[in-house]
């Protein structure tokens, strides 16, 4: 079975695994069938990521294909199509008890801290997969990046009332759009990119896109979507009194707070990692509802013995890259 390897950075290597084995219980096989390639791959790509060690097999934003169930699962029949749940949790620890899932002490991602879907098939947690077969495969793949705008918008708590500023118009910075716009706010993007801007500005009618802000507390919300450490910390001048702050994009380098402001205002920072479950089935209902149009993001697609040949090309800017999927199968 063939599948492609990260070895260094910038260094993909085609690799044949064994095939993979016949489902156990509570398994699934699938085949991989379409590949989203997001911020984090890039970052892995590049040696940047610090959750990924080489070598790693990427891949974590998948549209699947059921090949086989193994004994017990009875949500999943042979050929249905799915979104993957890509967070690998244990079930037992403090967080998994409480239901945040997405904060396992011991969280595998596919394609971080475990081997992906970059490869032709894969056994799979049955509960880890949604299906939903009034959708394509491309759409499937693209429901893991939307989970990480809509639990980011649910831990902010976003309604109608609140004014939200969202910084960095990439693929994450557009998810938490999708949902704040769906929870009725009004709604800001703060992205220096001029084709980002454009995309926005073509794609939401309605959100007030700018290159650049005063420093004044104008939001009651602000999302930070660029894992830069400076916009990070400088989100707190954005946000009103009692304004809530929430950091989407992660970075390895130290956010420094201005803690007089910070009190002054009584502003509460939040953090945002992943998804949970129960965020999939809402997002493929709202795929398929026409809440949520997935067809503009998805600005560049190759076939799968394509990709080492295109990764390095989508990281240019002149590129212009929303979202890229991969074809598998």
């Amino acid at each position: 079975m063939n599948s492609l390897t990260l070895t260094a950075a910038k260094t993909f290597e085609w690799t044949t695994l064994p095939e993979a084995a016949d489902p156990g219980p509570g398994e699934a096989l699938v085949g991989i069938r379409a590949i989203g390639i997001c911020g984090t791959d890039f970052s892995g790509y590049l040696g940047k990521m610090p959750f990924i060690e080489f070598p790693r097999i990427l891949g974590h934003e998948l549209g699947v294909e059921v090949l086989a169930v193994g004994e017990g699962v009875t949500h999943l029949k042979v050929g249905d199509r799915c979104s993957v749940e890509p967070y690998l949790n244990c079930g037992t620890c403090h967080a998994c008890q409480r239901g945040s899932t997405n904060c396992c002490e011991t969280l595998q991602v596919l394609g971080v801290h475990c081997d992906g879907g970059m490869r032709e098939r894969m056994v799979l947690p049955a509960h880890k997969l949604h299906a939903y077969n009034a959708l394509g495969f491309e759409q499937l793949a693209l429901v893991e990046t939307l989970a990480i705008g809509c639990h980011a918008v649910n831990r902010a708590q976003v309604s109608a009332t609140d004014d939200v500023l969202i910084i960095g118009a990439g693929p994450i910075g557009l998810t938490v759009l999708e949902f704040a716009r769906a929870a009725g706010a009004a709604i800001t993007m703060l992205e220096l990119n001029a084709a980002r801007r454009a995309f926005v500005e073509t794609n939401y009618p309605g959100v007030t896109v700018v290159e650049a802000l005063a420093d004044e507390p104008a939001f009651q919300i602000v999302f930070d979507a660029t894992g830069h450490a400076g916009s990070m910390a400088g989100t707190l001048r954005y946000a009103r009194f009692t304004g809530r702050i929430v950091y989407v994009g992660i970075t390895k380098e130290p956010v420094s707070i201005d803690d007089p402001l910070f009190h002054r205002r009584e502003l509460t920072l939040l953090a945002s990692r992943n998804a949970v479950a129960a965020d999939f089935p809402r997002i493929l209902g709202m795929i398929q509802s026409g809440v949520i149009d997935t067809r503009p993001w998805i600005s560049h697609r190759c076939e799968f013995g394509e990709l080492p040949g295109e990764m390095e090309g989508w990281l240019r800017p002149e590129a212009r890259v929303i979202k890229a999927v991969v074809s598998v199968g």
